[in-house]
């Protein structure tokens, strides 16, 4: 089992990582972070991306279906924008920032995934 920071840190270690946030659901606060330095506010892309989540929470309702969100991906021109959702603590997800010219977003996925496993709160 793995703390926040180790996790954080893990997560930087994913090809193409610029940035990572792990962010309470609830407040739209930061947990932890690493990596993002001056190019990119990862507290308020974080803060940002929790009203994302928040509507597709709301359509999923509305349309009455009852699987959990995994992820949700926002493609930029030079970046991806990944958001898991973590399924040991629905409250949380990672935010993950990679440059998309770096980055390979199967293997990003799948390690969030190991990621959502490992961390202990």
């Amino acid at each position: 089992m793995a703390g926040i920071q180790q996790s954080l840190n893990a997560a930087m270690t994913i090809g193409g990582a610029i940035g990572v946030a792990l962010v309470d659901f609830q407040s739209g606060m930061c947990l932890g972070t690493a990596g993002g330095g001056g190019a990119l506010n990862l507290e308020l892309a974080a803060a940002g991306n929790t009203e994302v989540v928040r509507a597709k929470k709301n359509v999923r309702d509305k349309l009455g279906l009852k699987d959990k969100i995994e992820d949700i991906l926002i493609s930029l021109d030079s970046q991806y924008h990944l958001i898991r959702m973590m399924h040991t603590n629905v409250n949380v997800f990672f935010y993950l920032v990679l440059d998309r010219s770096k980055a390979n977003l199967a293997l990003a996925r799948l390690e969030l995934q190991k990621l959502d496993k490992e961390l202990n709160f």
